[in-house]
């Protein structure tokens, strides 16, 4: 809404999307601004979860941070290609390539992983150690 768009929800081939109401051929800037907003807002609420002073490594925030991370992980990879691709939609706009894209956002989380990994406050963020000195790594459900 905020560049003129009338966003919508819809169905591609059975998959969620909101679809920006833009005509990308008329108003690529608008519909570039449009693509990046979910990974630029992801990035920018894990910057300020990791830069603003506050009790830090809380279930909820821990959640905040990996889906951020996994989330760009996702779009950077997988989500890379297909119709209704976020990444895909700002390469045809032709503002950015598809590995100028991978590169920013993949660099930013990759930084956020590195500053996780460096904060105690983060220990066993991914991955654990075990009494036997083997490393864990996955998700556990349940209670220990």
């Amino acid at each position: 809404m905020a560049v003129g768009g009338h966003p919508s929800f819809g169905f591609d081939k059975l998959r969620p999307t909101i679809f920006s109401g833009i005509d990308s051929h008329i108003a690529p800037h608008k519909q570039f601004l449009f693509s990046a907003a979910g990974l630029t807002a992801q990035t920018a609420l894990d910057e300020a979860i990791l830069d603003i002073p506050h009790a830090r490594g809380s279930a909820f925030e821990r959640g905040l941070l990996g889906g951020g991370i996994g989330t760009t992980v996702f779009y950077l990879t997988i989500g890379r290609q297909g119709s209704v691709s976020d990444v895909d939609f700002m390469a045809r706009t032709h503002a950015l390539t598809k590995t100028q894209v991978t590169l920013i956002y993949g660099s930013v989380a990759a930084l956020h992983a590195f500053r996780i990994s460096r904060d105690p406050n983060y220990a066993n963020f991914f991955a654990r150690g075990r009494p036997d000195g083997r490393a864990e790594v996955g998700i556990q459900f349940g209670v220990p």
